[in-house]
């Protein structure tokens, strides 16, 4: 009998830290999740960027229907009033959805590994530009001229990756929240168990049956 109790009390401590374990990091994961959101929102925020005025799913294809380019492209399904603050994630995303279809309007629906990194002699309007410094144009100084949609594809990509990056770091943020929020409540499960089953062996083992046992092992 003192080996079966024993046993059970090993359970009911173990239970009870479990619970006291799973409350401890699922606390300091909400604590952390609210820690990263809090950060992403404040990083976006100093960036001080506003929507423009046509950040809309029908604005934007409007544009990109006048400009004649015919590169399937995905349009954005988010929207932005004009002159709305980006300050969390999913608008950064959002932003960087539409700063995508402008880059490809101003590169004529050219890629970056598609343009060239010098200005084309030949055609200086062409976006697409050549790798040839041969037939580069040059400027005063007899040095080729950089292609100028080249670089600003380039700008577009980097700020839009910093953007879709803070996307994804709310949304960790999210998911460590969710996962505290769980942990704190397996805990409690764990605890509450811990102390019904206390409970019980404390009222299964009265005085009263501890020696009506103890008569039935002696016999």
């Amino acid at each position: 009998m003192k080996k079966v109790l024993a046993g059970r009390t090993v359970w009911e401590l173990g239970g009870l830290i479990a619970g006291v374990v799973l409350l401890a990091f699922g606390a300091a994961a909400i604590y952390m999740g609210a820690s990263g959101l809090g950060t992403v929102k404040t990083n976006v925020q100093q960036e001080k960027i506003t929507a423009g005025n046509d950040m809309t799913p029908a604005l934007i294809k409007e544009g990109w229907a006048e400009t004649g380019i015919t590169t399937p492209v995905t349009f954005p399904t988010c929207g932005l009033t004009e002159g709305e603050s980006i300050d969390n994630g999913t608008e950064a995303r959002c932003f960087a959805e539409y700063m995508r279809i402008h880059a490809l309007e101003s590169s004529g629906g050219l890629t970056y590994s598609e343009m060239g990194r010098f200005v084309a002699a030949a055609d200086p309007t062409n976006p697409a530009g050549t790798n040839n410094a041969d037939e580069a144009l040059i400027d005063d100084n007899d040095k080729p001229v950089a292609n100028a949609a080249r670089n600003t594809w380039v700008t577009a990509t980097a700020l839009s990756s910093a953007l879709n990056m803070a996307f994804f770091a709310e949304n960790v943020a999210k998911f460590g929240i969710i996962v505290g929020i769980a942990l704190v409540l397996a805990g409690i499960g764990f605890l509450v168990l811990a102390e019904v089953t206390l409970r019980k062996r404390i009222a299964a083992t009265t005085p009263a049956e501890v020696t009506a046992r103890a008569a039935e092992a002696a016999s």
